[in-house]
C-alpha cells in the first residue's frame, strides 16, 4: 500500500530524514515510535503528502505521489488519505455532524449523501446522540472520535494519526486504541500511527523505530 524509497527531508541545514526506506502493507496497523526529534512527524507528513521530500519517492496504492502536480496531489490527498491529530482540530462553530461532513464538502460530494454518511459514522462511533453538539460541548474522548469519523468520511485507503491519544486520559486512550483495530476489521483501512504511547505501540501489527532521521 505504501512504499518509501530513499526519502530525505531537510529544513535549512538540519537534515531530518536521512534516506528512509519503508514498506507498509494494505490493512496493516503500524506504529512509528522514537525519541523527540527522531523525524516521526516529518515522516508522517511526507507519507500524508503534506510535505514534499527533498529526495526519494513516495508511492501509495500504486501511485507515485512524488510526481503529482499540486492540484492532483490535493485531489489524491482528499480522496485516499485521512488524518487524525493529537488535538482533534474540530471547528468550534460547527456541530459534530458538520465537522465530519467537511472533507466531503471540500471534495464536492453531494450534501445529502454526506449527511447520511456522517450520521452513520457517528452512530458507529457511539455518538449518534451527540451529532448536534458543538466541540465545546463534547468530552475529549468524544471530540477525538468525531475527528476519527471526519478522517473516514471520504473512505480513505490510509488513515494517518499523529499522537492521536496524546491528550486523552487512560480510559479514553484504551477506547480509541480499540477503535482503530475495530475500524481496520470493519472498513479495511491501513493505519499509520505516530505515538509515544508504549501500550498502543505494543498492540499494533508492527512497530517502526526511528532515531536521528533513520529507521533503526
Amino acid at each position: 500500500m505504501i512504499s518509501l524509497r530513499n526519502i530525505r527531508k531537510s529544513f535549512g541545514a538540519l537534515e531530518v530524514l536521512r534516506g528512509i526506506d519503508l514498506d507498509i502493507a494494505a490493512h496493516e496497523v503500524v506504529s512509528i515510535v522514537g525519541p523527540s526529534g527522531a523525524g516521526k512527524t516529518t515522516l508522517l507528513q511526507v507519507i500524508g503528502t503534506l510535505l514534499r521530500p527533498d529526495g526519494g519517492t513516495v508511492t501509495i496504492g500504486g501511485t507515485d505521489v512524488s510526481a503529482l502536480s499540486r492540484k492532483r496531489l490535493a485531489r489524491f490527498r482528499g480522496t485516499h488519505l485521512g488524518f487524525v491529530f493529537q488535538f482533534h482540530q474540530l471547528l468550534p462553530e460547527f456541530t459534530a455532524l458538520e465537522n465530519v461532513m467537511l472533507p466531503g464538502l471540500i471534495a464536492s460530494r453531494p450534501r445529502r449523501e454526506l449527511k447520511e454518511e456522517a450520521a452513520r459514522l457517528l452512530d458507529f462511533m457511539g455518538l449518534a446522540d451527540r451529532a448536534a453538539h458543538k466541540p465545546g460541548e463534547l468530552s475529549g474522548g468524544e471530540a477525538q472520535r468525531v475527528a476519527v469519523a471526519r478522517a473516514l468520511i471520504n473512505k480513505p485507503d490510509v488513515v494517518l494519526a499523529d499522537e492521536p491519544s496524546g491528550s486523552l486520559d487512560s480510559a479514553n486512550k484504551a477506547e480509541l486504541h480499540s477503535l482503530f483495530f475495530r475500524l481496520r476489521e470493519e472498513t479495511g483501512q491501513t493505519f499509520v500511527i505516530v505515538t509515544h504511547d508504549e501500550t498502543l505501540a505494543a498492540t499494533t501489527d508492527r512497530t517502526i523505530h526511528m532515531r536521528d532521521g533513520v529507521v533503526v
